[in-house]
């Protein structure tokens, strides 16, 4: 049981240090002075001392770990040479740190009340088909029903897999990145504050789109905790939302092919078509293989004669490089 401070050893014979005893560590001052009559290092020492009294009484509700520290109040840090967990009576500094967690549990909760309305509209306005007057884009109708469709190709039954490919593809895929950092859409600071809260919604969100049920328990995080009850809520307002998109009508190829020229007009000047097709060319380049057998199997794009239309493409770039 040594320790060394700036070159000398603290330890037994040194200083008649013995196990179980408590040091005071007191910042160094710019002037000599003399401990003996410090009036500041005298207050902090009956202070401590008042407080080990209490904490050596088995009725009492504090714990060598205290709430407030008492370098916050005049500058003294208290130092334990070993850990608190290592003591006999680890159940009094459970019981503090216990006292800790409820008062910050308690916040938590008042601070999940303030906030509850707003989530819960966000989450109503993510899965709702025509929430407030806003109609449901074209593309997740048509992306569902693709989905559904692939799965009825290879005998695919089982709801939980098609609910799980849906979540992946739009709420996993998009909305939990735009939630986590809402600095991709708006021009906004977002400290570490706004991110851990921001991490609790977004958890609460892939949650909400899981098919498995989440077994909790007393050592679970508070932040699965926290919205415990209303994830069954949540997630009937994704099943609602998937079953009510699988019950519209089917969006046609020429109607969807009509949306998209719409919508490549009306945002004709701000994205560079040559780029994103170039980023298109490398993908097929790296699959040319499996792109070109899948458009030989495929009967709408045999009839389209896709494949030979895409060999010219690649021969064609293939000579310009």
């Amino acid at each position: 049981m040594g320790y060394r401070t700036k070159g000398k050893q603290l330890g037994e014979k040194a200083t008649t240090v013995t196990d179980g005893s408590v040091i005071a560590l007191v910042p160094k001052q710019n002037s000599a002075y003399n401990i003996s009559t410090s009036s500041t290092f005298t207050k902090s020492l009956n202070r401590y001392e008042s407080m080990l009294r209490t904490a050596s009484s088995p009725d009492s509700l504090r714990s060598r770990t205290p709430m407030i520290t008492p370098d916050l109040e005049s500058g003294t840090k208290l130092w334990h040479l070993v850990k608190n967990h290592d003591h006999s009576d680890q159940r009094e500094g459970d019981r503090g740190s216990k006292m800790v967690s409820e008062i910050y549990l308690t916040r938590l909760l008042a601070t999940k009340g303030t906030l509850q309305k707003f989530v819960d509209d966000l989450f109503e306005t993510i899965f709702s088909t025509a929430h407030r007057g806003s109609a449901l884009p074209l593309a997740i109708k048509y992306m569902f029903d693709f989905l559904d469709e692939q799965a009825d190709k290879h005998c695919i039954s089982d709801l939980d897999v098609r609910h799980t490919w849906k979540s992946n593809c739009l709420p996993l895929r998009f909305w939990v990145n735009v939630i986590k950092n809402p600095q991709f859409v708006f021009d906004i600071h977002k400290n570490s504050i706004t991110d851990a809260c921001l991490s609790v919604v977004a958890q609460t969100f892939m949650d909400s789109c899981s098919t498995s049920e989440h077994k909790l328990g007393k050592d679970s995080p508070s932040n699965k905790l926290l919205y415990a009850k209303d994830i069954p809520n949540y997630k009937n307002w994704v099943e609602r939302y998937y079953s009510d998109i699988s019950r519209m009508p089917v969006i046609s190829d020429q109607d969807m092919s009509a949306y998209l020229a719409e919508q490549s007009r009306l945002h004709l000047s701000q994205f560079n078509s040559m780029s994103a097709l170039h980023e298109i060319y490398s993908y097929i380049v790296k699959y040319k293989d499996e792109i070109l057998t899948a458009l030989e199997r495929d009967e709408q794009s045999r009839r389209q004669r896709l494949r030979s239309k895409l060999e010219q493409v690649i021969n064609t770039m293939a000579l310009a490089s």
